[in-house]
């Protein structure tokens, strides 16, 4: 087991596709860091304004939460990039000659992408700080760094980024064609399931099927939404942190688990 990890692991560095991913990642979630930062706190005398019903504490939490919603489409593209390209360089073949147990071959793609992923989420988190903590600071009530609230905020971003990791792996192996799989996760990310959750959320007999969602759940884990703070003050109720571990954490299961029974139980060369 202990080689099937190491060896997953350092694929992830077999090409250039982890770093030019970070950087973009680090400029788009600075971009919008600052942007909404600024959004939040300045006064526009707006009652529809986040400042009218978001405590300074908790406008600093949807800023540093940003990860999440935000960043997410990252993670997701290089987890699932650790499949898919085995797949689209026939490199898939010769590992699993090398590891001919195909159970314990997913699992070692998922739990190798845990590093990956906690190290972009790091990156992610220190990014929303380093362009959103000064903004705060400076136009708005202060950056609560030192709350203790706002520290879990950070330390459960760079948890939930490694989860979507974990989860792009998972969906890698359902959809292993690599060009496909980052068209879906691309609409997924940036439009589907936002508008799903505006949608679902705007009217009570769907308004708890929005909370499952992947992002909603995420946000339930991080505690902070940023559809709650866009949305003048009527954002849909997020399940409690526990639950949305345990919908996140179900979603990467039950795509292995597909992932497993279908491309990874059939013929492979």
């Amino acid at each position: 087991m202990t080689a099937a990890l190491v060896a997953e692991f350092r694929k992830f560095f077999s090409t250039r596709l982890w770093w030019i991913l970070a950087l973009a990642m680090v400029v788009y979630l600075a971009f919008i860091a600052g942007v909404f930062g600024f959004s939040l706190t300045v006064d526009t005398g707006s009652d529809t304004q986040p400042s009218s019903f978001l405590s300074p504490k908790e406008i600093a939490q949807s800023i540093y939460a940003l990860t999440s919603p935000i960043g997410y489409v990252f993670p997701l593209i290089i987890g699932s990039l650790a499949v898919t390209s085995e797949f689209r360089h026939q490199t898939v073949t010769g590992s699993l000659l090398v590891e001919p147990r195909r159970t314990l071959f997913v699992v070692a793609k998922l739990v190798s992408s845990i590093p990956m992923g906690l190290a972009y989420g790091v990156l992610a988190t220190a990014t929303v700080v380093a362009a959103g903590a000064p903004v705060l600071a400076l136009a708005g009530d202060g950056a609560f760094l030192g709350d203790s609230e706002v520290i879990e905020t950070l330390v459960l971003s760079i948890v939930v980024m490694a989860l979507w990791t974990m989860m792009g792996v998972a969906f890698g192996t359902v959809l292993t064609n690599q060009v496909a799989a980052i068209v879906v996760v691309l609409a997924f990310t940036q439009l589907i399931e936002p508008i799903a959750r505006v949608a679902l959320g705007a009217f009570d007999a769907t308004s708890e099927v929005s909370k499952y969602l992947p992002g909603a759940a995420a946000d339930a884990l991080l505690g902070s939404s940023f559809f709650s703070s866009f949305g003048g003050g009527g954002g849909v109720d997020l399940l409690p942190q526990w639950g949305g571990a345990v919908v996140m954490v179900a979603y990467i299961v039950v795509l292995a688990v597909v992932g497993r029974l279908t491309t990874f139980r059939r013929d492979i060369g």
